[in-house]
């Protein structure tokens, strides 16, 4: 059984490793703390952006020589593979260090082995501490190289009806000014921000991030089938952050500023595991889904919903468009069952996360 001082050390490389979020991609997010024989914390890091140095590489430099007979707690299994850095489990060998503990296994084939590498050297590891909180901080990750497509967190604000708009179309504002702040955190957290055509004609929305010092700007994304809904001086199309169309591979299109993607058509608009290769091929790790109800309903109905993000408002309307459309459920023995993992308050608002229950088939996972 782990030890409280493993258990607090292994909670504290999890909340390092939350600081990479949105600027790590296409590689993880991960945090080390390192401890020496009498559990005082001699050195901390973690993986700050993509190309540069690993968090053991932070936390061992922080702690120097008295990194040596210390302990590694690693959210991720050191890497094993040299790529634009080396490989994290022999920096860790040549420090000197007894003992690494890490979270989750590497299941990226070009970097696991870590832990037989440690070992080989006689250090003592242990793996598994901390898995489901250091798995679900690094769920866009670890989903992509599961799974071979990005992670998709569908975002969207409603009156505690359903409502995402009122029956003439408004829909300024819902949510509170809290809400849409944190909605510029998930942004933040994103590689690409997705919307469909009627969100594109409706709202002309802007999908960088604003309000967050340093973000890294996600990939604007406008599936706009027909290639009609985005028109020249569109602000998704300004220089704030790239931007993507997503057209029909059939579609007549002429447009600046944005490059544009073909793709096949579905039954409904274009094909979501298409448009979910074609953004893993160009470094997308992670999606926020903030389309309008068509959009969201092709992606549940394409089982690529990963995670729900509600933000529920104290409003009643009774009428106006629901947050879901046609998602190709008929009746309640194929309802998507999900699973509650987090309530929070959020100004007046409650923001409830939540994510396809473990028994849900997903297509495409």
């Amino acid at each position: 059984m782990a030890q409280q001082a493993d258990i607090t050390a292994m909670r504290r490389a999890v909340e390092l490793a939350a600081r990479g979020l949105g600027a790590t991609s296409p590689n993880p997010v991960v945090g080390c703390v390192i401890t020496d024989a009498s559990g005082d914390v001699v050195g901390e890091g973690f993986h700050q952006r993509a190309g540069g140095p690993h968090a053991e590489v932070h936390a061992l430099r922080e702690a120097g020589g008295r990194a040596r007979g210390a302990t590694a707690y690693v959210t991720l299994e050191p890497c094993n593979h040299t790529g634009r850095t080396g490989p994290c489990a022999q920096a860790l060998i040549a420090a000197g260090v007894s003992r690494v503990v890490y979270a989750v296994g590497d299941p990226n084939p070009q970097a696991t082995g870590g832990a037989d590498t440690l070992r080989a050297a006689g250090v003592e590891v242990g793996q598994g501490l901390l898995e489901a909180e250091a798995e679900a901080g690094n769920i866009a990750w670890l989903t992509s190289v599961r799974h071979g497509r990005p992670f998709v967190r569908w975002k969207y604000a409603a009156t505690l009806d359903g409502r995402i708009a009122a029956a003439d179309g408004t829909s300024r504002w819902i949510s509170s000014a809290e809400s849409r702040a944190d909605v510029h955190r998930l942004r933040a957290e994103a590689d690409a921000v997705v919307v469909g055509s009627g969100t594109a004609r409706a709202d002309d929305p802007h999908l960088a991030v604003r309000g967050i010092d340093g973000a890294v700007q996600p990939l604007r994304v406008v599936v706009d089938t027909e290639a009609t809904a985005v028109k020249p001086g569109a602000r998704v199309l300004d220089d704030a952050a790239p931007t993507l169309i997503a057209v029909a591979d059939d579609a007549a299109v002429s447009l600046d500023g944005a490059e544009v993607v073909r793709l096949p058509r579905a039954a409904r608009g274009l094909s979501v595991p298409a448009l979910l290769d074609a953004l893993h091929a160009r470094g997308v790790r992670s999606v926020l889904l903030e389309g309008g109800p068509t959009l969201a309903g092709a992606f549940v109905a394409a089982g690529a919903v990963d995670q729900v993000v509600g933000y529920l408002a104290p409003v009643l309307l009774g009428a106006g468009p629901n947050a879901l459309a046609d998602a190709g459920i008929s009746t309640i023995t194929e309802a998507l069952r999900l699973d509650v993992t987090e309530t929070v308050r959020v100004g007046p608002d409650l923001r409830v996360t939540a994510a396809p229950h473990p028994t849900a088939t997903l297509k495409g996972a």
